[in-house]
């Protein structure tokens, strides 16, 4: 059986048990449909092999081979990661356009007797509506954002603010990336995984409610925001929260913890700053690393390279600002109270 979704919303409303992806492991880390899980009939390495031998070889020798790879390893995945589903199980099946990886696998589940659909279109066909929906369709609802100079714990009031029940998007999360010189959790996503996930998240969106965002330039870390948010958030209402150096210096110094602690890993983002500040500079600030005077750190970063930067940027949209709320420290209780006034703030608009 095929499923069509013509929208993004459809595949939840379908509320099939399991979505499986059965691509090779390279194209599944790449983007999948969110929540998928991997059980591929080639790996990379199978798939490569058939490829060749179907262009250089012969076509038919191609498909009994990559038949016999897709038997044996459908046979383990029946074996292994599926062992236990019950009879009444029913799982979407895909691959790359909804063709022989796809169909054959979704063949064996469906002659064990398990309720199996496959994707029309496959990936392709999915992520033809992510595409659509960030850079052809407008968003669903109207924009406020979050403002504020670094170090004003701008990310946890964002997150604090869905806890008052203010809808919100999640930037930073979905890009994996903390948003300044010493940000980044780890590996950031492809730019088609930030793109599924940001589709979904504003597909989700309730049109009648604004959403809240952090303001951001038009790159997360190394990730591009589609060009339509992007021009949205530019005209959108702010925000802004303000605070006084020695208190967004005590808030970074905790936020960054985890890094300060890992004396490597700051040097390496200490580093980046050199075409910016110079060497001199910077050796400095790692020499305060090196200290561990991490207060002091922060609040030469604030002073000298943050602040210097980021006011200039924020000077152009000074005519989109509708309130500033000042915070006197930004402690968790602090950042708590500064959501429930923001919260009040947005039901008046």
């Amino acid at each position: 059986m095929v499923f069509r979704m013509t929208r993004l919303s459809d595949l939840a409303a379908a509320g099939f048990d399991s979505v499986i992806d059965v691509r090779a492991p390279s194209e599944f880390a790449e983007d999948h449909v969110p929540g998928a899980i991997n059980l591929p009939v080639l790996t990379d390495e199978e798939r490569a092999h058939v490829g060749t031998i179907y262009v250089q070889e012969d076509s038919f020798l191609a498909r009994k081979i990559g038949a016999a790879l897709v038997a044996r390893n459908a046979a383990a995945h029946i074996e292994g990661p599926l062992a236990d589903r019950e009879g009444g199980w029913r799982p979407l099946v895909y691959c790359w356009r909804g063709g022989q990886r796809s169909g054959s696998f979704a063949s064996i589940l469906g002659q064990i007797g398990w309720r199996v659909e496959t994707l029309d279109g496959g990936y392709r066909s999915y992520r033809r509506l992510v595409v659509r929906r960030l850079y052809e369709e407008d968003l669903p609802t109207r924009l406020i954002l979050l403002d504020g100079l670094t170090g004003t714990a701008k990310t946890e009031v964002l997150l604090a603010l869905r806890g008052e029940g203010v809808q919100i998007l999640d930037l930073e999360g979905l890009a994996n990336h903390r948003g300044s010189a010493l940000g980044g959790r780890g590996d950031q996503p492809s730019q088609k995984a930030f793109e599924s996930a940001l589709a979904e998240g504003i597909d989700g969106l309730d049109p009648a409610r604004p959403v809240v965002v952090e303001a951001e330039s038009s790159k997360v870390g190394r990730l591009n925001l589609p060009p339509r948010l992007f021009a949205a958030m530019k005209t959108a209402p702010r925000i802004e929260i303000t605070a006084s150096v020695a208190a967004r210096s005590d808030y970074l110094t905790r936020a960054y913890a985890d890094l300060v602690t890992d004396g490597r890993a700051l040097d390496e983002r200490l580093e980046r700053l050199v075409r910016l500040q110079g060497r001199a500079q910077v050796d400095e600030w790692k020499a305060l690393a090196a200290e561990a005077k991490h207060r002091d750190l922060a609040q030469d970063l604030i002073e000298k390279h943050y602040d210097p930067r980021y006011r200039k940027v924020r000077q152009r949209a000074e005519g989109n600002r509708v309130a500033v709320i000042e915070a006197a420290a930004l402690t968790a209780k602090d950042i708590r109270a500064l959501a429930c006034q923001i919260a009040e703030r947005i039901s008046g608009m």
